[in-house]
């Protein structure tokens, strides 16, 4: 770990390279079509370092790649050990099937949502927070990408109502699952909260599915996360997938309650 740039370096050298080629922020800007703000926002923060600015960056300046790759290093590292495999499994995934009676599910969440859940959690420095949410917001690609995995994600009422951050962080996530929900590949589903005790409440889990086929859950707790495949235990959550399903709402309502919801974080 200790050969791994922290963001902080990878912004120095960002304004080191620029500066060795002669170019104000106000020229550099010009040739990547970035506003300066954005420039020194780059090379200062508070802004999450871009993908594509760095991609933008490394052809005007000719430097083989290096400052993706530095990111894309930096992104690998952030998470904590035990998530890895799992992320290696979303990645793969062709479909999703995500339960969370608590909190949006990662592949769903803003920028502001996650670092404000990240900043209430068990004590993080600064840097470490930043490179998490680097790598959830990363994670997200693969809803973007040219054959994106199906998600289904199904959530309690009380995932929107529950104040994560300031209001108005509230208001942008309701919104944004509202967008994200209008893609084709992607539903959320919201339990109404007059719905009595359900299984589903016992905990959040997401059943993946595979190009051939094999299915590999994943489970939350407190200390870490766990793949699961024992076949049992997949018959077991495959159950308690069609219940909470069933308790959820059609696509179209819970748009209209998400909707309803983010108006009241105004």
């Amino acid at each position: 770990m200790a050969d791994v740039p922290t963001l902080g370096f990878l912004r120095d050298q960002l304004r080191r390279a620029r500066k060795v080629r002669g170019l104000s922020q106000e020229e550099l800007s010009k040739m990547i079509n970035y506003s300066t703000s954005a420039v020194s926002a780059m090379e200062i923060g508070p802004n999450q370092l871009s993908a594509d600015y760095l991609a933008r960056f490394d052809k005007v300046l000719e430097t083989g790649g290096l400052f993706v790759g530095m990111l894309e290093l930096i992104r690998l590292h952030a998470e904590p050990d035990w998530f890895r495999p799992w992320g290696e499994i979303e990645r793969e995934a062709v479909a999703l099937r995500w339960y969370d009676p608590a909190v949006v599910p990662g592949l769903l969440q803003t920028e502001a949502y996650a670092r404000a859940m990240l900043r209430a959690g068990p004590p993080l420095t600064d840097e470490q927070i930043e490179k998490r949410v680097l790598a959830r917001m990363a994670r997200q690609e693969v809803l973007a990408r040219e054959e994106p995995p199906q998600l289904v994600a199904v959530l309690d009422e009380q995932v929107l109502r529950r104040q994560v951050g300031e209001r108005a962080t509230m208001r942008e996530q309701l919104e944004h699952l509202l967008a994200v929900s209008d893609r084709p590949h992607v539903q959320v589903r919201i339990i109404p909260a007059e719905t009595p005790w359900y299984v589903g409440l016992n905990g959040p889990f997401v059943l993946a599915r595979l190009a051939d086929g094999t299915e590999v859950a994943h489970l939350d707790n407190q200390l870490r996360g766990h793949t699961v495949d024992s076949p049992n235990d997949l018959a077991a959550l495959g159950r308690h997938w069609e219940t909470v399903a069933g308790e959820a709402l059609p696509h179209r309502q819970s748009a209209r309650l998400i909707e309803e919801v983010a108006k009241s974080w105004t």
